[in-house]
């Protein structure tokens, strides 16, 4: 028998972790045991084969390794305290946006283990971005499984100040948005400039995949990759005198992250 692990929730993140897991082979089915009120998504998870509850008090109460909730910010408070009895031997790791460290060591004991996980959407494809902190109960083994379950989602980095996980939320959380929004403006402009719009749309979805696949798997430096297009006095340099002049683009996603930074102070307030 593996590590034990109690998934509490299994929407969209919570789903996509567990096939994640199966999938890479992280966790065997007898593993895992799933609390998910919604009769819908606890049959979705139970055609998997793992163990599945519609409350905390239908599972019988053996020790877990680990506590995954995927479940939404608002409910934390309603939901944490029935896993309490976990505490003195689980680690617990949250995937709830804005929820603090604090909110679950009041609602666990100031002696539970806790990791606070920043994932973000592409993480239901294997291919996210996943920022973790660790409280200090957390043990290194403990860490080192998170990591390798996490990593079924996408690549894992590690925090070592909470305070900047507002800074996390505004780079990768929010990030997706910001390309999905550069599609949409470059889909646009090649319509202008007289592209059907099938046409349009997918040269502007297969170019940013392309250029960021490159980007991570060639080993140069984006700058290095940029300068390799860009032929002095060609197309790319006048497109780019027009987006790099007076830095108005590094300007305006600078000014958009710190508006998406300062934002996720004030909801965790």
């Amino acid at each position: 028998m593996g590590k034990q692990v109690v998934l509490v929730g299994c929407g969209n993140m919570g789903y996509a972790m567990l096939k994640g897991w199966l999938a890479a082979g992280k966790l065997a089915a007898n593993d895992i045991r799933v609390v998910e009120p919604n009769e819908d998504l606890r049959a979705r998870a139970a055609k998997h084969g793992v163990i599945v509850a519609a409350r905390s008090d239908e599972l019988d109460r053996t020790a877990a390794d680990l506590v995954v909730f995927a479940v939404k910010p608002q409910v934390i408070r309603d939901v944490v305290p029935a896993y309490r009895s976990f505490a003195p031997g689980a680690t617990f790791l949250s995937v709830a946006a804005g929820t603090g460290i604090a909110t679950f060591e009041e609602l666990l004991g100031s002696n539970a283990a806790v990791i606070r996980c920043m994932p973000n959407t592409p993480a239901a494809i294997g291919r996210g971005m996943l920022v973790v902190y660790a409280n200090p109960n957390v043990s290194p083994e403990a860490r080192n499984f998170v990591s390798g379950l996490l990593s079924a989602s996408g690549a894992v980095a590690t925090i070592d100040d909470e305070r900047l996980m507002d800074a996390v939320t505004a780079v990768s959380g929010s990030g997706p948005a910001y390309v999905f929004y550069f599609i949409e403006c470059l889909t646009a402009a090649g319509e202008k400039a007289g592209l059907p719009a099938d046409t349009a749309r997918l040269l502007a979805m297969q170019t940013v995949y392309g250029a960021a696949v490159l980007a991570k798997e060639s080993g140069e430096e984006p700058g290095k990759l940029r300068e390799q297009v860009t032929s002095p006095n060609g197309t790319t340099a006048a497109a780019l005198g027009v987006l790099m002049g007076d830095e108005r683009l590094q300007a305006l996603v600078t000014d958009a992250v710190d508006a998406a930074r300062k934002r996720s102070i004030e909801l965790g307030k």
